[in-house]
């Protein structure tokens, strides 16, 4: 083709052209020519595979795809790329299953370095997706497909109808998905929902329809990526989430992203508790946690968080016997004051008894002895008159000449 372009091997396809694997002639090189597929809205597809090869060339970088060439053949547009030798992330994700962190963290870097360089020349690339990042044999991610990019200081570049979004939903920053235009802070947060689709095997929202994924994106905050990821460090979710943040405002550059990466701080902290963090020690340890994962897919916790669930419940099961043996002591007090006061009412119930049927006695003189000082004569004259009755008198009379007779016999 051109008399220059041999095509050898197909190589990939997607909703606007093919990807060939070809022979540069000229240069003696082997390249990727991607051809414009044919459609009903020729011109349009026609002015987007023109932009793409526009903006492209504007970008050099070793972490984005290089276009060598634009033209048409057989009256098919094509473009002329570098060849990446490896696989896109997608066919990668879907071979081996999700990346460690340390993979994720060097992705991460990578892409982040090659959005800052397209950000630096205007371009904003609006479909980062693990599909359009590329890696070789040797690990160099390079991003490629600039076909729906488009200029942040010439809003004509969409090339879209009134109220049309471009994009795929999976990775579809909120402001996008409200109807705004895309700047560089809506790339950002399509690279945190591939970063977090690497790390757990799901893009961050799935719903039924894109309808329903655009409503998550706007109004639902993404569950955080240690419940399917334990050994996530906490510094690498905390970054993550702020990439993932719902205001632009709020998210990093991604300069500063690539720069985060690619120094040790990512790695930093210990792999965060699973699930939302609860505000007490009964609601973490006396409560089972609820996920929103299946459970066969929940984490197993780590031998230290074992150890200071075990420790709580110890410590929870020392205060319920103190508590016990409080509320214990404080029953046998209760019942032993009732006791005593039982006891003193009966104690006084009884001295009252007793001191009132000794003043309703007659006499206690007969009990006592003769010979006793109590009943001597002094006494019981006086006493006698008193305390009984008269007919009394002339029998105490008697029995006391008899004891006076007795007394002078």
């Amino acid at each position: 083709m051109a008399e220059r372009y041999r095509l050898e091997t197909a190589i990939g396809r997607g909703g606007m052209g093919e990807v060939w694997r070809a022979s540069d002639d000229v240069l003696g090189r082997q390249v990727a020519v991607k051809l414009l597929l044919g459609g009903d809205s020729v011109e349009q597809a026609a002015a987007r595979f023109r932009l793409e090869a526009q903006t492209a060339a504007r970008l050099h970088h070793p972490h984005v795809v290089t276009v060598f060439d634009f033209g048409s053949w057989d009256n098919r547009f094509y473009l002329v790329m570098e060849l990446v030798e490896g696989v896109s992330l997608a066919q990668s994700l879907a071979a081996e299953g999700r990346f460690s962190p340390q993979r994720v963290a060097d992705v991460a870097a990578q892409a982040a370095a090659g959005l800052a360089a397209a950000h630096r020349q205007g371009v904003v690339h609006r479909d980062i997706k693990p599909g359009n990042l590329m890696q070789d044999g040797h690990g160099t991610v390079k991003i490629g497909d600039f076909g729906i990019a488009r200029f942040v200081d010439d809003a004509s570049a969409a090339l879209t109808s009134a109220g049309q979004i471009v994009g795929t939903s999976l990775y579809l920053a909120p402001e996008r998905a409200l109807g705004r235009p895309a700047g560089p802070e809506s790339d950002v947060y399509a690279l945190g929902c591939v970063l977090y689709h690497l790390l757990v095997g799901e893009p961050p929202f799935q719903a039924d329809t894109a309808a329903g994924v655009l409503h998550l994106h706007v109004d639902v905050p993404p569950s955080p990526p240690s419940v399917r990821c334990p050994q996530l460090p906490g510094a690498f979710e905390e970054y993550l989430l702020q990439m993932l943040a719902k205001k632009p405002e709020d998210r990093p550059s991604a300069q500063a992203v690539a720069d985060w990466f690619g120094s040790a701080a990512w790695g930093a902290g210990t792999p965060p508790m699973p699930g939302p963090r609860a505000p007490a020690a009964v609601a973490t340890y006396a409560l089972p946690p609820t996920s929103v994962w299946p459970a066969a897919t929940a984490p197993t916790p780590a031998p230290s968080r074992g150890r200071r669930r075990t420790a709580a419940r110890a410590d929870a099961s020392i205060h319920v016997r103190i508590r016990t043996q409080m509320r214990r002591h404080k029953m046998l007090t209760i019942v032993v004051a009732g006791i005593t006061a039982f006891v003193a009412a009966v104690l006084i119930s009884s001295a009252w008894s007793s001191g009132g049927s000794g003043s309703q006695q007659p006499d206690a003189g007969p009990s006592q002895p003769a010979d006793t000082p109590s009943a001597s004569p002094s006494t019981t004259p006086s006493a006698a008159p008193a305390a009984a009755p008269p007919q009394n008198h002339g029998k105490d009379g008697k029995d006391g000449k008899k004891q006076d007779e007795g007394g002078g016999n």
